[in-house]
């Protein structure tokens, strides 16, 4: 199946470097680019794709902006934020927008593709360069509501294992060599999580359970 993205970046010739190389990906179609959050959200209507390839900075609304009104909107695609920035708070204000994943725009051009993959599959993604320091953010941020959501009561004991440790930062083997299960059970768990906490994607899943207090 043919994965649709949208690029939305204001320098001309970075967007035309992502077009470019999502265009080499055989199961990648880019159906738009635009140059402002504004006609992001407008794209998004009108083309319908799988998955946005956001800028932070750009004019008229920015991508942090622009990703809170995409991903509020029904049958939302998923938001890979592309940003030159690394700092905490800038992938917390992503994040906290819904959006599913962050790529730092050195990143090499094998990590763009994949990254769209994975937030096209509902993995989400987070740039290996700065994961540990979204988590440490994350943790000091701290619970945003006093109680836990009544989704994640749905979840059982093991699903609730392995939402611990997707929130920290383990990857799907390295869940299932500490818990003594394949991986495809562990595969099938973090499905269930998922969708029992009614989250869009992993990504999602991880920053219900660190603002639910589940983390504390």
């Amino acid at each position: 199946m043919t994965i649709t993205v949208l690029v939305a970046e204001d320098e001309a010739l970075v967007r035309a470097g992502c077009v470019l190389l999502l265009g080499t990906a055989p199961d990648i179609e880019v159906v738009g680019e635009v140059g402002d959050g504004a006609a992001a959200i407008d794209a998004v209507k009108t083309l319908v794709p799988q998955v946005v390839l956001m800028d932070l900075r750009m004019p008229i609304l920015d991508g942090i902006s622009a990703t809170k009104a995409i991903t509020r909107t029904a049958d939302a695609p998923a938001v890979l934020v592309l940003t030159t920035f690394q700092e905490d708070t800038a992938v917390q204000e992503a994040l906290a927008a819904g959006a599913s994943g962050f790529l730092l725009k050195h990143a090499a051009p094998a990590d763009l593709v994949q990254a769209v993959r994975c937030c096209a599959a509902g993995e989400g993604w987070l740039d290996p360069a700065i994961v540990g320091g979204v988590l440490g953010a994350l943790r000091r941020a701290g619970p945003r509501v006093v109680t836990a959501p009544a989704t994640l009561s749905a979840l059982t004991a093991r699903e609730r294992e392995v939402l611990v440790l997707m929130a920290l930062g383990r990857s799907n083997a390295e869940i299932s060599a500490e818990l003594f299960i394949s991986e495809a059970t562990t595969r099938t768990h973090v499905a269930h999580v998922i969708a029992k906490t009614d989250s869009r994607d992993r990504t999602q899943a991880v920053v219900l359970a660190y603002q639910s207090g589940m983390m504390s």
